[in-house]
Order: C-alpha cells, then structure tokens, then sequence
C-alpha cells in the first residue's frame, strides 16, 4: 500500500487540530481529564464479570494471576509504543491516524470503515449489556437489558454531545468512584485478615492449558483494553506532546497494578470452584468482606463502573469516525463540528449503530469475542506504523521518544499477531465473518475513492 506523504506533527502550541474544516475540536482536556477518561474505559465490565469466565477454562490461581500480569504488560508495551506516535501526530483518531501515517489511506479506510460498523458500537454495547444486566439486579425490575443499553448508550451520547468539557468532568467523577471501590475491596480485604496468597498456591493441572489461552487471554486483554483510546483525542488534550506519555504510561501501569491486587482478593476470597458457578465474582466478595449489604453496595458499583466505561467508550469512539471524515475517507457530514465545539453527527452514527449491535447480538460474550479478535488486529497494524516512520522519516521531530525501542514495540506486534493467528486456527468459524467485514473494506476503498473522484461523496 503506497505511504501517506509525510506530514510534520504540529507546535505544541496549536490550540487546535490539524483536521480541515469551518470548526475544529477543542484542546480542553488536561492530564486528568485524559486519565479519567483512559482509566474509566479500562475499568468497565470485564473486571467484573471475566473472573468468572477465566475460571471455567483454568483451575490454577497462580497461573491465571501470571495471565493478568502478562495482559497489563501487553497494555504497557502497546502504551509505550503509541505515545510516540501520538506525540508526533497529536490528531484526534489514535490508531486511525498511526495507521494512516505508517501504511497509507487504503489502510486507514479499512481501519476506520471495521472500527465504525463492528468494533466500537461492539465495545460500547458489551459494556453496556453488563450494566443493564446489574441495574435489573440492583433495582430487582426485569427490564430487556438491551433495551437498557440503548437507554444508556443514548443518554451518554446527548452528554457528549453538549462539550468535551462535560464529558471529561463525568469521566473524572464515575472513574474516581470506581476506581475507589476496587481499591476499597482489596484494602478491606487486607484489614480483615483475608488477602492471603496462600491461594495462589499452584494446583495440579486437570485441564489442558493450551486450548485454553486463547479464550482466557481473550477476556483479559478486553478487561485491559481501553489503554490506546486517549489517542482517539488527542486533538482535545492540552499540551499533548508532555501530557499524552504521561497519560498513556500512567494509566496503564495503575491499573495493572490494581486488577493484579483485586484478583488476589478474589481468589483470597471465592475459591475457583466457587467462582465457576457464578456469573460475577465481585458482589460475593463484598458478601464475605461486608455481609448481605455487601453484595448490593458492589451491584451498584458495577453499575457506575460499566456507565463510566460506557461514557469513555462513547467519547473516544467517535473521534475516529470523525478524523476519518475529515481525511475525506467516508461521508463529509460526518466530519462535522457543532457550535459546541464535539463530533456531533460521528456521536450520534455511532450511537445509532451501538445500539443495533446491542440488540442484534444481545450476548456479552458474542460482543467482547468479535470486538477483542477484531481490534488486536489493528492494535498489531498500529504499533508496527512505528517502525515504518522511523525508518521513511528518521528527522521527524519526536518529543518523547519509546523506550526500549525497538524491542519494545516488536513484542507487542508480535503478540498482536499470535492473538489473532492463534484465534483463528482456534476457532474460525467465529472469527471469519469479523474477517469478511474488515477484507470488504478493501474494494469498498476503491469504490469510494473512484466516487470521490466523480465528486459524489464529498461534494
């Protein structure tokens, strides 16, 4: 695929994109703005209700918690790896514009039209499901939990919608509240007397590990996965080229350290056979930590964990869709800035498409399968941009530069493509028809350029 032409990264100073247009977005997110936003799409769903899943495939804690550790590392590499590039180019579009600048238009159009249709509105609904699913619990009602995901999925949008500055303050708020609480089970945990690691003590394997990988990291890399989203604005951030790597490293090192601790308090807590039967692990902890009140006061905050992902999903998502549009690579409209300074018309498509998604596939796993298959293919595409760049455009100005270069981003790549290869041959029944969308992507490319060309699409 021909290169895109090299583009110097712009100032620190600019106050604005480098998107063309009447309108461009705002830089009015700060590094904790950023980190809220970062850390409250990683900690969604998945901490919750993967424990469970993970259980049914393994039956050693200790090697499940070397899994953990080896997911966080996986999101540290991949952290390391993209704050170059965003740095270089601080557009909104995080993967988009990596994939774009390393491989060219055709590339990014295949990213950009998979992302649109399939990967966010899955990543957005998945979470989503899981909060309908826990506000019936909560609420003792039996609402569709899809509907409820619409339900939300819209609400965030109109938030979104109405400025970046709202949509940062909610992250901050909904973040800190989970994030406390993960932090309060492992706490209470240790003050009672029940963080013990004796129960992670190895057992004798009576499965097969291998079969067993790929679904098991499958439902730990979705857990992690949130950590290249602050990419998708980092045409919003304030002072990217200091703040982005900050962002970035940070947010991905925090919550390694976070999910390792609370997995040790699951463990410590609801024994692995115990864990099997259950379809969310965390209220059973709090049950043992704080009796019958417990499990309602954990209910509630996986409620407020999956609504804080949510909102993070639904704010970053559209972003790509957005500098898709204005690169000229899907319809016009699309690219369009509201007087309030947000992606309007790129928030509400994706919200209009997270929801048929949640009412097409109604299934969590369905959706964290087809999304975590899907988006490590490009997260792998992605980070070897790096390479390409620092070989066609070794005098680019780089103000932060990846450590451990280039060994660094070459494991994250390469475990990139061993998840997708390993997925495949596992189970390709599953992950062909996610593979026919993203390869139609290819003539639908040369479609769309030959309109362009008519002036039809962008005029």
């Amino acid at each position: 695929m021909p290169a895109h032409p090299a583009s110097p990264p712009p100032p620190p100073a600019q106050s604005a994109t480098l998107a063309a247009g009447t309108r461009t977005l705002r830089r009015a997110i700060g590094f904790w703005g950023g980190s809220a936003i970062m850390v409250g799409i990683i900690i969604g769903s998945g901490i919750f209700r993967t424990p469970p899943a993970i259980a049914q495939h393994l039956d050693s804690p200790a090697f499940i918690l070397s899994l953990w550790v080896m997911g966080g590392v996986l999101a540290l590499l991949g952290a390391l790896t993209y704050a170059e590039m965003a740095c270089m180019y601080p557009e909104s579009g995080g993967v988009y514009v990596f994939i774009r600048e390393g491989y060219g238009k055709a590339a990014a159009f295949i990213f950009g039209w998979t992302y649109m249709l399939i990967t966010k509105p899955m990543a957005a609904a998945g979470i989503a499901v899981v909060f309908g699913e826990h506000l019936n619990r909560l609420l003792g009602t039996s609402i569709d939990p899809p509907v409820l995901t619409c339900a939300v999925i819209i609400a965030l949008t109109a938030i979104n919608a109405r400025g970046v500055t709202l949509g940062a303050g909610v992250a901050i708020v909904l973040t800190a509240l989970k994030a406390a609480a993960l932090v309060a089970i492992v706490i209470l945990a240790a003050a009672l007397g029940r963080l013990s690691l004796g129960s992670l003590e190895p057992a004798t394997p009576s499965v097969s590990v291998l079969p067993a990988l790929v679904p098991v990291m499958a439902a730990i890399l979705w857990t992690y996965d949130g950590w290249s989203d602050v990419g998708a604005i980092a045409g919003e951030v304030k002072d990217p080229q200091r703040t982005l790597p900050r962002i970035y490293l940070g947010g991905a090192a925090a919550v390694t350290v976070l999910y390792v601790l609370v997995n040790i308090a699951y463990f410590a807590l609801v024994p692995l056979p115990e864990m099997r039967g259950t379809d969310t692990v965390a209220p059973l902890v709090a049950e043992r930590l704080l009796g019958a009140a417990g499990a309602t006061i954990v209910i509630a905050i996986v409620v407020v964990s999956t609504l804080g992902s949510t909102h993070g999903s639904i704010l970053t998502g559209a972003r790509v869709t957005f500098a898709q549009a204005r690169d000229g690579l899907i319809f016009k409209f699309l690219g369009a800035v509201s007087p309030r300074g947000t992606p309007a018309v790129a928030l509400w498509t994706q919200c209009a498409l997270s929801c048929a998604a949640a009412l097409w596939l109604r299934d969590f796993s369905r959706l964290a399968d087809g999304f975590v298959f899907s988006m490590w293919i490009f997260y792998g595409l992605a980070g070897s941009a790096i390479f390409i760049l620092r070989f066609r455009r070794p005098g680019a100005t780089r103000p932060y530069r990846c450590w451990g270069y280039p060994i660094v981003p070459a494991v994250f790549v390469l475990s990139a493509a061993g998840m997708t290869i390993a997925s495949i041959a596992q189970s390709p029944r599953d992950t062909l028809p996610w593979l026919g969308v993203l390869v139609a992507g290819w003539p639908v490319y040369f479609v769309w350029t030959a309109l362009v060309r008519r002036g039809a699409p962008a005029a």
